[in-house]
């Protein structure tokens, strides 16, 4: 990456960067990988089990009336910004569906919209993001195959790039979390993102309960059905690693200052999810982060982590939807927007519309 990203406006705001890298990136995952190498105890995670957050749109409603209002007329102008679950079809093909989800593994979350269990038990074929989320051990290991992308293998340690103030509340933020900094110190530290950014109570759920897309190809595999990725792991990760280090490590510290108010966060982007306002939730981040929806410096971190990725995923799919009778699962997130997966498969010759 060059130095005029590191001089740009989004360098400079790092909390509001934090919440994007929450809301973009399915930490989620990571944080299931970590407990399988035994990094994380989920019977550590059990003492602080109990969901705390709120619904910070009511508390802007109330108190930030100008910044609801703002971030209303934003979404307003974002395509197909409401509605998690589309119909797919085209001529001489049988239809298939799209669901958008989230990589949690909150009650709420894990049932499905009106109809998607009857259209998925006829599926042929499944696809989710990534087909690897089948055995965690193994994605586990091909993502070890490629050390340089959870690992610092140039010899440096976060104890090392941080200054004694910021190494401190990462070292206490890891340690309430059940985990000792110098255990992790050569870690990437976006993949130190995941324990951060998630409440305690869905680290706690991650030892004995599968998020949706993970359930479904589980179930589908099980069934014998044929279960497609878009991506995989490594190009995941690959697209954290394009931003440059020194951002990660300081959204990591704004993350742990945060608090509580992840928690809040989490929640929001929980209810948003569940009553469909998908567009709603990135306009809704850019008011909460401190630069209060100053766009400046975004686009280039929305174009690394989002929009190629829609593109590729797009790409990939289009010729297994051409086949018909397909349930494709992919976060939720990835489907508003010019650049979203609902407009682009519609550019690809598909009719795409809500299901209910």
């Amino acid at each position: 990456m060059n130095s005029s990203f590191l001089e740009s406006p989004l360098f400079e705001r790092l909390q509001g960067y934090a919440l994007w890298l929450f809301a973009l990136l399915h930490v989620a995952v990571l944080a299931s990988l970590i407990l399988v190498l035994g990094m994380l105890s989920s019977a550590s995670a059990q003492e602080e089990a109990a969901c705390h957050g709120i619904n910070l749109v009511e508390e802007m409603k109330s108190e930030n009336p100008d910044a609801y209002a703002r971030a209303l007329a934003e979404a307003a102008k974002v395509p197909n910004a409401k509605g998690i679950f589309w119909k797919i079809e085209k001529p001489d093909v049988a239809t298939s569906y799209l669901l958008g989800t989230m990589h949690v593994t909150d009650p709420r979350v894990l049932k499905m919209p009106s109809g998607a269990d009857k259209v998925l038990a006829d599926a042929k074929t499944i696809v989710v993001e990534s087909s690897e989320i089948l055995d965690d051990k193994k994605a586990m290991a091909g993502i070890l195959s490629k050390p340089e992308l959870t690992m610092m293998t140039d010899g440096n340690t976060i104890e090392k790039l941080l200054n004694p103030d910021d190494r401190a509340v990462i070292d206490e933020g890891l340690r309430k979390r059940g985990v000792a900094l110098a255990t992790v110190s050569r870690m990437q530290p976006w993949m130190l993102m995941s324990l951060v950014s998630l409440p305690a109570c869905e680290l706690a759920r991650k030892g004995n309960t599968a998020f949706l897309d993970k359930r479904i190809a589980l179930d589908a595999a099980a069934e014998g059905k044929a279960v497609k990725g878009l991506e995989t792991l490594a190009e995941q990760l690959s697209a954290m690693a394009s931003i440059p280090t020194e951002v990660h490590l300081k959204s990591l510290v704004e993350t742990i200052k945060l608090g509580p108010k992840m928690d809040d966060v989490f929640e929001t982007m929980t209810q948003l999810y569940l009553t469909g306002e998908i567009g709603f939730t990135m306009p809704f981040l850019k008011q909460v982060a401190p630069d209060g929806g100053d766009n400046t410096g975004y686009a280039e971190f929305e174009e690394l982590i989002v929009t190629k990725r829609n593109h590729l995923m797009a790409e990939r799919a289009a010729p297994i939807l051409s086949e018909g009778n397909v349930f494709m699962a992919v976060g939720a997130l990835h489907l508003p927007g010019k650049d979203g997966l609902v407009e682009l498969l519609r550019k690809q010759g598909f009719t795409v519309t809500p299901a209910i």
